[in-house]
């Protein structure tokens, strides 16, 4: 049996790297084909890009303080690569301004401080992330030089960005309560997170490469979120759910804020992931 464990730790070691720097783009490609052939970002929330720019930018940064395993950072950066091509395209086809579905101007948004991320004007976001990136090599170069501080800064902005990463499925897990139903998550895509989710615990407690604690945490966490995701799919299936027809369609977009229509006209609702895998570690 001892040459199994070893068989298997050795595969893991070499697949499990190749498939986490290749998530971004099988999660996230579909997601933004689908909508730029559908020329509609309609019910599409920008706040997944927003979310998944500023964890990856802050594991980016954190690297040269936790020196961790590579293929961790090449993941990051295809994630930042993957996010603003997402956000590009969302932006292109956004709806008409006043449009319900436009995922800046929802009839039951949340007005935030200063219009965040909730502008009209394409290039405020671009600003906004440019500012987030020069900041943090403003920050890098500054603190660098005092190893004490530098190295709390750096496990600070590791565990905020892991922890923001982290807590991305909570609304979707949070969505399918209000609606009583998993609509739009196929069983196959469910299948591959909770695979997925396998594959990377394991891999993070048997690499031989250094995986620092708050990966660990984060993908135990993001693994007990797919296993409720599971929980629910058992439950609920993927029918329309009871409060379903008694919704209006500014009411379910509400209660489905990370839904967007596909080229075939069908719901899909991404987290933060939509495709063959839809996997973010």
């Amino acid at each position: 049996m001892g040459w199994i464990t070893t068989l298997i730790t050795t595969l893991s070691g070499y697949l499990t790297p190749v498939f986490l720097v290749m998530s971004p783009v099988l999660s996230y490609s579909d997601q933004a084909y689908s909508m730029h052939r559908a020329r509609s970002s309609a019910g599409f929330s920008l706040d997944i890009p927003l979310i998944m720019l500023v964890a990856s930018l802050l594991r980016i940064f954190y690297y040269p303080g936790a020196k961790f395993d590579a293929a961790l950072l090449f993941q990051s950066i295809v994630m930042v690569a993957m996010q603003v091509v997402l956000l590009k395209i969302a932006l292109e086809h956004r709806p008409r301004a006043g449009d319900a579905t436009a995922p800046f101007a929802r009839v039951h948004e949340t007005q935030r401080p200063f219009d965040f991320w909730q502008w009209k004007s394409p290039k405020t976001y671009w600003q906004c992330v440019l500012g987030l990136f020069v900041g943090l090599v403003v920050c890098e170069l500054l603190l660098a030089p005092v190893p004490s501080v530098y190295q709390s800064y750096s496990s600070l902005i590791g565990v905020v960005g892991l922890s923001i990463e982290a807590m991305l499925p909570i609304p979707q897990i949070l969505a399918n309560a209000r609606v009583g139903s998993c609509k739009g998550l196929r069983l196959s895509v469910l299948a591959s997170w909770l695979m997925g989710d396998g594959m990377k615990i394991f891999w993070f407690f048997t690499s031989k490469t250094s995986i620092p604690w708050a990966f660990k945490v984060g993908g135990m966490f993001q693994a007990t979120c797919d296993c409720m995701l599971g929980v629910q799919y058992l439950i609920y299936g993927d029918s329309e759910g009871a409060s379903k027809p008694h919704a209006s369609p500014e009411r379910g977009l509400e209660m489905s804020p990370n839904a967007f229509t596909t080229a075939s006209g069908l719901v899909n609702v991404p987290g933060r992931r939509t495709s063959t895998t839809e996997k973010t570690f």
